[in-house]
């Protein structure tokens, strides 16, 4: 059973969300938060796998909640950001503070049910389109490389199995790009997560272009 917190300071966003996801048999709705700081008392008490996240919200917002819910050891939720807007300024930020992905809340049913069993199950939620221009406008705003050791320890493979990740493509998709089986796409990509000390594909996407790794193909001279 996948546990479910919700966050949003609209309560009619909240009750349309818990409708779709209490009609599947493994998810659970667990509890609801108005706002950030209601959402941290929430991870604590009811520990949920993934963590629904608007980001405009009083009190404290989504993107400070997701930072000290994903710093804090006790808790292990995984967070989707939840905005109006599919190109949301603050969307950057959360990724960066370790969120899995993110919808917009205009989003179909059947993808917020998908999002959720694909966070829970620990990827990333960074095939659809919508996302993949997110990771377009991210990637061009990276103007500085920051350094990170920790890309020297992959091999010739593994880096190019991460540009493929940092592009937006799926294990399948990218075992059918390089001729592998899928299931060797996956081990690749679960070996550079362990020698970057990445949670999940999302932190590979940011760490792939703020480190200067991978360069967009419009900035390549």
């Amino acid at each position: 059973m996948i546990r479910v917190l919700l966050v949003d300071d609209q309560r009619l966003v909240r009750a349309g969300f818990r409708s779709i996801l209490d009609g599947e048999d493994d998810i659970d709705v667990v509890a609801e938060a108005a706002d950030g700081r209601e959402a941290l008392q929430a991870a604590h008490d009811h520990r949920p796998d993934v963590v629904l996240m608007d980001i405009r919200m009083p009190v404290l917002d989504g993107l400070a909640a997701t930072k000290h819910l994903l710093e804090d050891p006790a808790v292990h939720s995984k967070v989707v950001i939840l905005t109006t807007f599919d190109l949301d300024e603050d969307v950057y930020g959360a990724l960066r503070a370790g969120a899995s992905g993110f919808l917009v809340k205009d989003t179909e049913p059947e993808e917020l049910i998908h999002a959720v069993r694909v966070v829970a199950r620990g990827d990333a939620l960074l095939a659809p389109s919508i996302t993949r221009r997110l990771i377009s406008e991210f990637a061009a705003r990276v103007t500085r490389p920051a350094p990170a050791p920790a890309l020297d320890r992959l091999t010739d493979r593994e880096r190019e199995v991460l540009s493929l990740v940092a592009a937006g493509l799926s294990n399948d998709e990218i075992a059918r790009e390089l001729t592998l089986s899928p299931a060797t796409a996956k081990t690749h990509v679960s070996r550079i997560m362990t020698k970057t000390g990445m949670r999940d594909r999302a932190q590979l996407v940011v760490l792939a272009y703020e480190s200067g790794a991978v360069t967009p193909r419009w900035l390549t001279p």
